[in-house]
């Protein structure tokens, strides 16, 4: 009878060690988030299973190994990126319509604030959802929660519109129509070029709501 395949053999390099080692001296606990985010950005790029141990490491100036320092695996990396960037994306969210109480102001601010999360502050976390196919169960269900978190807001905004009749539907798909228009801006948006942020999100706002109505003079102006 043949032998059965050896298991080292077909072992990911991330579930080689079977304990973490010791912190090398200097290593600073914040580079957790550093490698969060750079990972991010590699999975965005080159997509996750593209993505290895030594590119993540030189993106942010660490030997090959380091990664594992802070977490296990590839794939507990992965789930990182997308909870704790949604997570944290979702606040900044939260502080910027915090007492706005109009919802089209609202949504006007969400959709800034995201594109600044992407284009600007380089949170490719939103980005990141279709990856979670290489998670587990468990950790699909943890991402999902996590975006359901990050759109709370945004349906909250939609909804109003609707019952507002400034929308015509607040289905949805409508909400999910908006992040893909938006997360697709990072392939084609260049800092410097000839569009600003502001006018990214001006011209999505009004691609969603139609052009803003102009105001008109107060009779005492």
């Amino acid at each position: 009878m043949p032998s059965a395949p050896s298991t080292r053999a077909r072992a990911s390099p991330w579930r080689s060690r079977v304990a973490r080692p010791k912190a090398e001296p200097g290593l600073e606990p914040n580079r957790r988030d550093e490698l969060r985010r750079a990972a991010a950005r590699l999975f965005v790029d080159k997509g996750f299973a593209a993505t290895t141990t030594r590119d993540i490491a030189e993106a942010v100036g660490m030997r090959p190994g380091s990664p594992f320092y802070h977490f296990r695996s590839k794939q507990e990396l992965l789930k990182a990126a997308m909870v704790e960037g949604l997570d944290s994306g979702r606040l900044r969210l939260l502080a910027a319509v915090d007492g706005v109480a109009d919802p089209e102001s609202r949504l006007r601010l969400l959709i800034r604030t995201h594109l600044g999360n992407l284009l600007e502050d380089d949170c490719r976390s939103p980005m990141l959802i279709y990856e979670s196919r290489a998670l587990d169960a468990a950790d699909r269900a943890e991402v999902a929660a996590a975006f359901d978190r990050y759109q709370a807001p945004w349906q909250k905004a939609l909804d109003e519109l609707a019952a507002a009749g400034r929308l015509a539907s607040a289905a949805p798909p409508v909400r999910l129509f908006l992040f893909g228009m938006l997360n697709g801006c990072s392939h084609w948006y260049r800092p410097g070029g000839a569009l600003s942020v502001d006018e990214v999100a001006a011209a999505a706002m009004a691609l969603l709501l139609g052009p803003q109505a102009p105001r008109q003079a107060s009779p005492d102006s």
